[in-house]
């Protein structure tokens, strides 16, 4: 496909408002994404990120605004989304009836391919995934993970121009996990815009081209990775794991504001204190404070807390 065609099958939400009474679950979202693209929505549980998606494929209709796909218009047509997307739930496929691989032709045969291209496709994700020793189990016996994987293959097996994943990797394993992302990448690498909805900043920053942050509904910022970690360049990010039931440390006057969760403490520090920084941290390992200390380049995570810390959250608009 030529790149004028593909790019005629852009995805489009234009100035999307969803109102739950006098609550505003979207308030004023733009973006764009293009053929071969993989976009991250990116945000914590109650921001706003999956209300969109359920506007996309017509199972809410928006206050105001648009949603295109090319030349088919989303909300007047939910027909045309259903037949033009792809669409992978948060929730768990119902397959516990099914055998896995079944499962996944059956979903094949319902977008309407052919049964040859259906075998030939669900074998190529069964040994993509390594799903194989589990190719006839029923889905009632299958872990959340592998269900989680059979739901993606389902939603993928005869994929739409626009493929949209809700948290795709809750309950993968991690050897599964890097093995999905490297098929989500290959449906942008086949021409499909992918719309991908996640909580999990740290392999959006590895996966996507480009995100948008959203937070209490709005947009609050939109870019590649790297272009929302510049204002952060010059810091870096000091990671400590404590031995268990310590005190936290006080900080010396080079660190910024600390953050514990459990046992591990996290500050950001200026890039000229790193040495300072080692010190600092090596000499908790040697009094018994500390097990392991990492040091690094601030990271797409400290880039959404500066970008959102100031935007409540009041988890309302219908978000699971």
């Amino acid at each position: 496909m030529s790149k004028t065609a593909r790019d005629g099958w852009a995805f489009r939400v234009d100035n999307l408002v969803k109102h739950f009474g006098t609550v505003a679950a979207n308030d004023g979202i733009t973006l764009r994404v293009l053929p071969g693209e993989v976009y991250g929505l990116l945000g914590p549980n109650g921001a706003g990120k999956s209300t969109p998606v359920k506007q996309t494929i017509g199972l809410l209709k928006p206050t105001s605004g648009r949603i295109t796909l090319g030349t088919h218009d989303l909300v007047a047509d939910p027909d045309a989304a259903r037949q033009l997307c792809s669409y992978l739930p948060q929730a768990q496929m119902p397959i516990d009836s099914f055998r896995l691989r079944e499962a996944i032709e059956l979903s094949g045969r319902i977008r309407g391919a052919e049964m040859a291209q259906v075998r030939r496709r669900t074998t190529e994700l069964i040994d993509a995934l390594e799903l194989g020793e589990w190719s006839r189990t029923l889905g009632a016996r299958l872990s959340g993970g592998v269900k989680r994987l059979v739901g993606f293959c389902m939603a993928t097996i005869s994929p739409g121009h626009l493929v949209i994943l809700d948290e795709p990797t809750n309950d993968v394993d991690p050897l599964r996990r890097r093995l999905l992302w490297e098929q989500i990448r290959a449906l942008g690498a086949q021409g499909c815009s992918v719309l991908l909805v996640t909580h999990n900043v740290l392999e959006a920053e590895k996966a996507v081209d480009r995100l948008a942050l959203i937070a209490s509904g709005k947009l609050v910022a939109e870019g590649t990775p790297s272009s929302l970690k510049a204002a952060d360049r010059a810091e870096m990010r000091l990671q400590v794991m404590l031995v268990p039931g310590v005190e936290t440390p006080a900080l010396p006057a080079w660190g910024g504001s600390p953050v514990r969760v459990g046992n591990h403490l996290v500050t950001t520090i200026a890039e000229a204190d790193a040495p300072s920084g080692i010190t600092w941290a090596a000499g908790l390992i040697d009094s018994g404070v500390a097990e392991e200390y990492g040091l690094g380049a601030a990271s797409l995570e400290d880039a959404y807390i500066r970008l959102t810390s100031d935007i409540p959250v009041d988890g309302s608009d219908g978000e699971q």
